[in-house]
């Protein structure tokens, strides 16, 4: 995901009404995400469906490392002989 651009993608929630098919054009094209603002402060972000598939695929995956590293320190690992061995056991090698 492209970082926002700060000087293009904040804009008003009454702009965005006005203006939302060119916005949402801008943000497929530029893979940047917009800021809608409501009475001066932030309200909400617009992104690419794409963009944001990626972005949660991303969370998962860090999760996913959150985890095993907690496992680790936990002393719930295995060594990589035992894993390798474990495996191939499974597959009938």
């Amino acid at each position: 995901m492209s970082r926002i651009n700060l000087s293009q993608d904040i804009k008003s929630l009454s702009d965005f009404r006005a203006n939302a098919a060119s916005y949402v054009q801008n943000i497929k094209r530029t893979k940047r995400p917009m800021v809608i603002t409501q009475n001066g402060k932030s309200s909400a972000v617009i992104m690419d469906v794409n963009e944001y598939e990626s972005l949660l695929e991303k969370i998962d995956l860090l999760q996913d490392i959150q985890i095993a590293r907690q496992q680790l320190a936990d002393g719930k690992g295995i060594d990589h002989d035992a894993a390798k061995e474990m495996i191939l056991k499974k597959i009938g090698q």
